[in-house]
């Protein structure tokens, strides 16, 4: 998968977890999952469920802190992926 269509499948991803008063207009590489979109911690967990299931990877407990952003969480599947 290319960076765009990994955006674009991660942004499916997260929809569902956020909050209704956090458009997904308003999500960008630079948005901060927790603090930006409002996305709580059990919900993170079950978003790196799903990228694993997508994605057929497996995320490391270690490699959850790093997905601070969007965009982290994007390269981290990309980097994933590209093994």
């Amino acid at each position: 998968m290319n960076p765009a269509e990994i955006k674009e499948a991660l942004i499916e991803i997260i929809k569902p977890y956020l909050p209704e008063d956090v458009s997904i207009d308003s999500l960008t590489e630079e948005s901060d999952l927790i603090n930006d979109l409002k996305i709580n911690s059990a919900h993170i967990v079950d978003i790196v469920l799903d990228i694993e299931d997508k994605f057929d990877v497996m995320i490391e407990d270690d490699v959850i802190g790093d997905m601070v952003k969007v965009g982290d969480a994007a390269r981290i599947i990309a980097d994933k992926t590209s093994d």
